[in-house]
């Protein structure tokens, strides 16, 4: 029999279970049935018998619900979409194993609450692109709306009272023996917005979600936030929100459908093939815009719409030949200037360079969410002429107000539409 100090020990490789023995995930070791009266109470009131099979080095092969077997008149439900408490528990311990890559010994209340937000996304994703699928194949006409500001607020709580699964969460995750408030209180807001205007667009967004209008949000994914406020000595100390720190679970990054845009240099002056005056962009320095989609669930619903965030990073991140001439600073200048531009909310602008990076954020993102509509209706085989019949734009405040001149540049520049063909369909699109 394993006696208690060689059970605590965490030694030994992992290998085969012989049969009528047990997998404890607590302290990563085999034993019988009656041996793991080692184990501690608090700690068995997670792992318990958790007893997955393990062939040949693999410690979790297949899900098993012996942690409270499910009612015999209890449907199966799938591991991934299912609502009731039993697939949400088993979910729960697949996610902090394949996801966190960790066992109750090593989770921290971080880990548990990542294994609980990775579990509530997969059954939004079913929604998510059922959705997208849907209104591509119906061509709904979509509002895009464009806000320098999404203050969403916690995502968890919020989508597990959408889905209608707070009640089973609070169960599961009690059966498990955590509490659902503490892992709800790990979650890291995105700082993404300053106060009401921010608030505005992300109530917008779920008001959409809700009603089944189809929508798509377009923003910027700061790396930092707002800020942290602490108050010393009676005054307030602004602190680096790294919201980020420890990744975001309900982004979804998509970086085939980047875009690129264009900042400064000048114009070359040109007749095309049909004797038409054009000009052609020659621009100082080009940044790529990667998206990051964050779905938007609707309460009560099978809606789920989208929030689709723009992280700046250069065409060129690291320049080899510079660095082997000794430059390791200028090596990495271009991802350094071009990452500027998604790092902070509102950057201070009491100088020319704070007024000149605002200027670029707003356009870096509204030329990237334009030509990502584009990008849709070329995907969708939709001719541009139809461009406002797709899309109706909303513009939250004065920060995306140059969408006006961007999709006439696009329009004119771009796809060689007349100044007139362009006004009349930016006109009927903003």
């Amino acid at each position: 029999m394993m006696r208690a100090r060689d059970h605590a020990s965490h030694r030994g490789r992992a290998r085969d279970v012989p049969n009528g023995r047990d997998w404890c995930v607590r302290c990563a070791r085999t034993h019988s049935a009656r041996s793991m009266r080692a184990c501690s109470p608090t700690a068995h009131d997670f792992c318990k018998r958790i007893g997955q099979s393990i062939d040949r080095g693999r410690l979790l092969q297949t899900a098993n619900a012996r942690i409270a077997p499910a009612a015999a008149d209890t449907p199966s439900e799938d591991g991934r979409t299912g609502l009731g408490k039993e697939s949400l528990k088993q979910s729960f311990l697949e996610h902090l194993f394949y996801l966190q890559g960790k066992f109750p010994a090593l989770a921290t209340r971080k880990d548990y609450y990542m294994a609980l937000a990775y579990l509530v996304r997969d059954r939004m994703l079913q929604r998510w692109i059922s959705t997208a699928a849907a209104y591509t194949r119906n061509g709904s006409r979509t509002v895009a709306y464009l806000s320098a500001e999404f203050l969403t607020g916690p995502h968890l709580g919020n989508n597990l009272v959408n889905l209608g699964i707070y009640g089973e969460a609070e169960q599961a995750t009690a059966e498990l023996g955590l509490n659902l408030d503490d892992l709800l209180n790990e979650e890291q807001e995105p700082g993404l917005g300053n106060g009401g205007l921010g608030r505005l667009a992300a109530c917008f967004l779920d008001s959409m979600a809700s009603l089944e209008i189809p929508s798509l949000g377009y923003g910027i994914r700061y790396e930092f936030g707002i800020f942290d406020q602490e108050i010393v000595d009676g005054w307030q100390m602004e602190r680096t929100d790294k919201w980020l720190r420890f990744g975001n679970p309900w982004e979804l990054v998509r970086p085939e459908w980047a875009q690129e845009v264009k900042f400064g240099g000048k114009v070359e002056r040109y007749t095309d093939v049909q004797g038409r005056f054009r000009v052609r962009w020659l621009p100082e320095k080009t940044v790529i815009g990667i998206p990051y989609d964050t779905p938007i669930l609707g309460y009560a619903n099978n809606t789920a719409n989208t929030l689709r965030l723009w992280r700046a990073e250069a065409p060129e991140s690291f320049d080899f030949h510079m660095f082997n001439r000794g430059d390791h600073y200028g090596a990495v200048n271009s991802k350094v200037v071009s990452e500027n531009i998604t790092k902070v909310l509102y950057p201070n602008d009491d100088s020319f360079q704070g007024k000149e990076l605002r200027l670029e954020q707003q356009f870096f993102f509204v030329s990237c969410s334009l030509q990502d509509m584009l990008r849709i209706m070329r995907g969708q085989k939709l001719p541009f002429e139809r461009f406002h019949e797709k899309f109706a734009i909303q513009l939250n405040d004065t920060h995306p107000a140059i969408a006006v001149a961007e999709l006439m540049r696009l329009l004119v520049d771009e796809q060689g539409f007349g100044w007139d063909a362009a006004w009349d369909i930016t006109r009927k699109s903003l």
